[in-house]
């Protein structure tokens, strides 16, 4: 049998509020959560522009070589192998410790993350074209627009799904830590796979979470900012 949820019965809402206000103060939460959610996206793809644009950034992280296409990456500096693992540590970081930060660290700290992950993510301009990048993340964007829905509006309850999904993705980043060495490509397609279901489950997951905790604050859409939620 599928388990019904329901958060306002779950959590502390004031029974003072009326439905019309408990929607409204939810939506308002949410679109804030949404609104650094987009500010973090376009920081980093700034950064990842920015990176394969200035020649000198480039030189910080790759070892360019000039080919009759362009330029190509032939390997990594040290510091862009620090900036290729750095993503993990800030999700471990997110991860284990949020609720031990203030809400300007953990602010803070999520600007770096948008930072770092654009530094990461750079590569793929030297790999793939303009286009190909657009329509990547124009089907991202709709198919996390349709999880993030389902999220928000599913009764059943998720938080087991989610436990499981993220075990799945630690699994996920040490295989993929494992694969820079051995260089499976039958690995790299399995690693593939398994991320875009980890990561579909977990969108919907994260926004059920999101919904809870607006109801477990009282209903104050004013702490969104301030209250990050990341880890299972």
């Amino acid at each position: 049998m599928v388990q019904r949820f329901e958060p306002r019965f779950a959590t502390g809402r004031a029974p003072a509020q009326t439905q019309a206000e408990v929607d409204a103060g939810l939506r308002s939460f949410m679109l804030r959560i949404y609104n650094y959610m987009t500010g973090g996206v376009l920081l980093t793809g700034i950064m990842a522009m920015l990176t394969y644009r200035v020649p000198a950034m480039q030189e910080m992280l790759y070892n360019i070589v000039l080919t009759p296409s362009g330029p190509a990456i032939a390997g990594m500096t040290g510091l862009g192998w620090i900036v290729t693992f750095a993503p993990l540590g800030f999700v471990l970081v997110m991860s284990f410790g949020i609720n031990k930060l203030s809400a300007s660290a953990a602010q803070g700290l999520f600007w770096a993350f948008s930072a770092v992950m654009g530094l990461s993510l750079s590569s793929i301009f030297f790999t793939y074209t303009g286009v190909s990048i657009a329509r990547t993340f124009f089907v991202t964007a709709a198919t996390f627009g349709a999880l993030s829905i389902y999220g928000y509006s599913t009764k059943r309850n998720l938080t087991a799904m989610g436990k499981f999904l993220f075990m799945g993705l630690i699994g996920m980043l040490i295989a993929m830590v494992v694969n820079i060495f051995i260089g499976s490509s039958m690995m790299d397609f399995i690693i593939s796979a398994a991320g875009v279901l980890i990561f579909a489950g977990l969108t919907a997951y994260d926004t059920q979470r999101l919904k809870n905790l607006y109801f477990q604050i009282g209903g104050n859409g004013e702490a969104s900012p301030s209250t990050p939620s990341w880890g299972p």
